[in-house]
């Protein structure tokens, strides 16, 4: 316990001396629910050398006023006049992190919960592990105790789909080890700055959803290394501001979004055969089967043809 203090300690003061700034990236739209939990979690880490740029996405509640009330000065509130998205509002604080002279970004959803380690573990890790980006144990915030994400990955037999690990599993420990991942969603993931010098921001044509999988595709062509440390945690309040996974919006974004990202990164025939099966065989038999309606059927296909259109342009 004392040994573990004094590690503690002396990481602060080296982190302090050394100037090793984290530039903590948070995306807010209509967040006022989530917001005043997430800022309690933020102020009070353990590393204090950081800078927390919330951009708001032309919120029309009160989540600019709650931002604008903070006393803290590590706070930076960038307002948009409208809503750019989460690719592009991840974006604007990258950039102002860049110019800020951070070494890292820490790109953080504020529909989160974590301990005051968080920070720490995610930073020491890119040092233990000679990494190049972190990420952490990702719970659900209800029910408590399950897992969402334990690190992931990029499937390249399901065109480069992103898959969780421990989705929906009790934590039991069974994923209390840290190791190389290549994927990982931006709920939470830590990165040097020398990632976006080399491969360069967040697609905005995403707007949400995949943006993620695109970015980590990115540096898996280029060897980039992401750890997964189990020791860093953090509850996540999944799709709390989205409408969940099966929203018209979220319909909308993920197929259309998937159709631009192979379009994108693989060959003609790959996306072409996705393409097909999707208009063929998946979205039928979801309206056959009853779990889609025709609405939603529609929906889907109008989507793809969408996101098809997206990468010719």
């Amino acid at each position: 316990m004392v040994l573990s203090l004094y590690r503690l300690l002396l990481l602060r003061k080296v982190l302090a001396e050394v100037g090793h700034r984290i530039g903590v990236v948070t995306v807010t739209y209509n967040s006022q629910s989530l917001l005043r939990p997430f800022l309690r979690c933020v102020f009070s880490q353990t590393i204090e050398d950081f800078l927390l740029y919330a951009v708001d996405n032309c919120s029309q509640d009160g989540t600019v006023a709650i931002l604008r009330q903070q006393s803290d000065r590590r706070l930076r509130c960038i307002a948009n006049p409208d809503n750019r998205g989460v690719a592009e509002g991840n974006n604007q604080g990258i950039r102002a992190a860049l110019e800020d002279e951070c070494e890292t970004i820490l790109l953080l959803n504020n529909d989160t919960e974590f301990g005051p380690d968080l920070f720490l573990q995610l930073h020491t890790g890119l040092a233990d592990h000679g990494a190049e980006m972190t990420t952490c144990k990702m719970l659900y915030a209800d029910p408590p105790g399950r897992i969402w994400c334990a690190g992931g990955w990029l499937d390249p037999s399901r065109f480069f789909s992103a898959f969780h690990y421990g989705m929906n599993q009790q934590d039991q420990g069974q994923f209390d080890f840290a190791r190389r991942v290549s994927y990982s969603p931006t709920c939470c993931l830590l990165v040097r700055k020398s990632v976006f010098e080399r491969i360069g921001f967040m697609d905005h044509r995403y707007f949400v959803y995949q943006d993620d999988v695109d970015f980590c595709y990115r540096c898996w062509r280029q060897d980039i290394a992401i750890w997964y440390l189990p020791r860093a945690v953090l509850r996540h309040k999944v799709s709390a501001l989205t409408g969940g996974a099966e929203s018209e919006f979220a319909i909308r974004y993920m197929t259309r979004n998937r159709a631009y990202f192979l379009r994108k990164h693989l060959a003609g025939p790959e996306a072409l055969l996705w393409a097909t099966h999707f208009l063929l065989i998946t979205a039928p038999k979801r309206l056959l089967t009853g779990s889609d309606s025709l609405h939603i059927w529609r929906l889907r296909c109008k989507s793809l043809f969408e996101g098809w259109r997206m990468a010719s342009g």
